[in-house]
C-alpha cells in the first residue's frame, strides 16, 4: 500500500493526475467494520506491512470475510497464522490459498520478491523446533525477505553451528529458535554482529515447564544484542527480523 501511495504522489508531482484524482486514490476508510472484525486497512501505511490474520479461534467464514476485505482494498499478500488444516480446506473452497501444514500458515496471493537489505537466518536447536522456525521463516518471506534456514544446529553438537559461521556473519538478523535449555541464542549472539531474536519453544522434558526454562535462559543471556519474544512466537520473531532487514 505504501508503494501505491508513493506512485500516486509521484504521478501528482509529475502532473499526470489532478489533486482530486490523487485524493480519490488515497482516500480510504481506516478500517472496514465486518461486525465480527474491524479490518485495519491503514496498517501498511502506519507500519509498512498489512494486517496479518491470526487463524486460531476464528471460523473459516470469518477468515474468508477478512481476506475478501483485504483483497478488495489492494492487499496482494495475505498471511494467516495458526491456521488448522481443516479450516484451510474450508477456506480453499472460496479463496485460492496455499497452506503449509508444518508451520500452519496459509498464504493468499503471490509471495513478494525479496526487497530487504540482506538476508535473515533462521536457526533451530533441533528438528522438533522446525514448526516454529517455519512460522518465522514464512512470515519473513511473506514480508519480502530472503531467508537462510539452518535447522538442527543445537549446542549438543556445537560443531554444527560453527560450520555455518559464514552464513551467520552475513545475516542482517538472526532468529534463534530452541527449546530445552535455550542455549542456542547465547551461542549465536556471541558469534554475530547483528541483532539476534531468540524464540523459546515448548519443546523439552518436564522441567522445561513448557518453554519457560528456555524463556528464562534467553532473557538472562550474557551475549549482547539478544532480544526475546514469547514462547513459540515464530511469527513475532519473523516480523521483527523483517523490520530490521528493511531498515538497517
Amino acid at each position: 500500500m505504501n508503494n501505491d501511495i508513493r506512485k500516486t504522489l509521484e504521478a501528482l508531482k509529475d502532473g499526470k493526475i489532478t489533486v482530486d484524482e490523487a485524493m480519490l486514490a488515497i482516500r480510504k476508510e481506516p478500517f472496514e467494520d465486518l461486525g465480527y472484525a474491524k479490518v485495519d486497512l491503514h496498517r501498511a501505511v502506519r507500519q509498512g506491512a498489512a494486517e496479518v490474520i491470526y487463524g486460531a479461534s476464528k471460523t473459516p467464514d470469518q477468515m474468508i470475510g477478512i481476506i475478501n476485505s483485504m483483497r478488495s482494498n489492494g492487499v496482494k499478500t495475505i498471511l494467516v497464522t495458526r491456521l488448522a488444516k481443516e479450516a484451510a480446506e474450508m477456506i480453499a473452497k472460496s479463496v485460492e490459498i496455499s497452506y503449509d501444514p508444518v508451520s500452519k500458515i496459509g498464504i493468499v496471493g503471490k509471495m513478494p520478491a525479496p526487497d530487504g537489505i540482506g538476508k535473515i537466518v533462521v536457526a533451530t536447536g533441533g528438528t522438533s523446533d522446525v514448526p516454529i522456525a517455519e512460522e518465522a521463516a514464512l512470515t519473513a518471506e511473506a514480508h519480502g525477505n530472503e531467508v537462510v534456514r539452518l535447522y538442527d544446529v543445537g549446542v549438543a553438537g556445537l560443531h554444527r553451528i560453527l560450520s555455518h559461521v559464514d552464513e551467520l556473519m552475513e545475516a542482517k538478523a538472526v532468529v534463534a529458535i530452541a527449546g530445552m535449555e535455550g542455549a542456542l541464542a547465547s551461542v549465536i549472539g556471541g558469534l554475530v554482529n547483528c541483532p539476534v531474536i531468540a524464540v523459546p519453544t515448548s519443546v523439552g522434558y518436564g522441567a522445561s515447564f513448557g518453554g519457560v526454562s528456555a524463556l528464562l535462559a534467553m532473557l538472562n543471556s550474557c551475549a549482547s544484542g539478544v532480544s526475546v519474544v514469547n514462547i513459540d512466537n515464530g511469527f513475532g520473531a519473523g516480523y521483527i527480523a523483517s523490520m530490521i532487514n528493511h531498515r538497517y
